[in-house]
């Protein structure tokens, strides 16, 4: 088969959108280095798609019908990484209650990848490059050494070197991973990839939902195209959304997808040389547009409602106007005496030009008059979801629109370890 037929039945096979030069020619190498058992290391920013990549190399492998595990390296905390990736012996430690196997015993013959390997500690660190060296780990609290046959593909959005050099990762490590590197380029930097990722997420939207496809003018394609992206692809996917959900008119103008671009801090730094952002803040008001989403779709249910006991003159007048009192924080809605709606206000104030639809501080009123933060909403939505999902995190995350990361962060600041 021809190279670029081979590029395309991957591309096909794994959602891949695109045909910039940049990440056609990652595409490349990963099809050429997944026959082999090297480590590989995976470059880019936050949200570019880099467990797309592994799971590509994964399944071009001869390990394809083995284990295949992701693991993020920034969601597990410091104090456990090591029993979760080598294992631990009964009574290793106050809460070793029995022997348990890391992913390294329970993935042999696969494939691990290990997002965000920065994050390491440099204790694991060594046990990891000893693993890739030799093959062989010892559990927590065990001095049995065990063999082990796994292939590791790492990724990061950090500048390895750089953190060597400042004692923050084993340089020993950074030269054994980084044999084969593939970097994949940030949205900025393939611009004419992002009218076919609009119009796949904006399908993906539409047939989800079974609402009118969205469609862009040429102004509305430039402001997209001109935008850098911080949050990537993972980004780009969240305010198709968001447009998709909030927006009547299906064919926007400049000026209408404007408002669903964030502003940047003056002090943002959009990317580095060396794949680094700072989209963190981003990140963290995911769930509040979420929860947005939720307010509106109940509110076309209740104007619904509303409406129907209307038309069926259920509501009785009071010389030809009532002050009615809806339902959660809808402001009275008042009728003439043909039963006509005169006036409407919407609940939700959305500010599309700030950095989020509220601050902290800012509350919605329902009709008791009691005051509802959208953090209790925050832990609310992340607790129902990790009950969904049986505590497992990274379904959780994946449900939430948000990294490991920061749902394992959220855990931590709203208490939600039992939830």
């Amino acid at each position: 088969m021809l190279q670029q037929d081979k590029i395309q039945e991957v591309k096909n096979r794994f959602e891949i959108v695109g045909n910039s030069p940049l990440l056609i020619r990652a595409l490349e190498t990963a099809v050429k280095v997944a026959p082999t058992d090297m480590t590989i290391l995976i470059l880019g920013e936050s949200g570019v798609g880099k467990e797309n990549f592994s799971k590509i190399i994964h399944h071009l492998s001869r390990r394809k019908h083995n284990p295949f595990i992701a693991i993020n390296c920034g969601a597990i905390p410091e104090g456990t990484i090591d029993s979760e990736l080598f294992g631990h012996e009964k009574g290793a430690f106050t809460s070793a209650h029995e022997a348990r196997k890391g992913y390294f015993e329970t993935v042999d013959g696969g494939t691990i990848f290990l997002d965000e390997i920065g994050e390491l500690p440099l204790e694991t660190q060594s046990r990891l490059l000893r693993i890739l060296e030799s093959g062989e780990f010892i559990k927590v609290g065990s001095s049995k050494t065990q063999k082990t046959d796994v292939r590791v593909i790492a990724a990061t959005n950090k500048d390895l070197y750089e953190q060597a050099q400042k004692g923050k990762f084993r340089e020993d490590l950074y030269y054994r991973l980084s044999a084969v590197s593939i970097r994949i380029p940030p949205l900025r930097e393939r611009k004419e990839d992002i009218p076919l990722l609009f119009a796949k997420f904006a399908s993906d939207v539409s047939e989800k939902y079974h609402g009118p496809l969205l469609e862009l003018q040429y102004d509305a394609m430039q402001k997209l195209q001109n935008f850098p992206w911080p949050g990537n692809i993972r980004q780009l996917k969240n305010i198709v959304e968001q447009i998709s959900v909030l927006e009547s008119d299906r064919l926007l103008t400049g000026n209408a997808v404007e408002r669903y671009l964030p502003e940047l801090p003056g002090s943002y730094m959009v990317a580095t040389g060396n794949g680094q952002s700072n989209n963190s803040n981003f990140q963290e008001r995911e769930i509040l547009y979420k929860f947005l989403f939720e307010i509106k779709k109940d509110l076309g249910d209740l104007k619904t409602l509303i409406f129907g006991l209307l038309k069926n003159n259920d509501l009785s007048s009071n010389n030809g106007q009532e002050n009615i009192n809806l339902p959660g924080n809808l402001l009275p809605a008042k009728f003439d005496d043909n039963r006509a709606v005169t006036h409407y206000s919407p609940p939700v104030s959305y500010s599309p030009q700030s950095d989020g639809p509220y601050h902290d501080s800012e509350v919605i009123e329902n009709n008791g008059g009691e005051s509802l933060s959208l953090q209790m909403q925050e832990k609310e939505m992340i607790k129902r979801a990790l009950q969904r999902h049986s505590g497992k995190r990274k379904l959780a995350s994946q449900e939430l629109g948000i990294s490991e990361r920061t749902l394992y962060r959220k855990i931590k600041e709203y208490d939600l370890e039992e939830a």
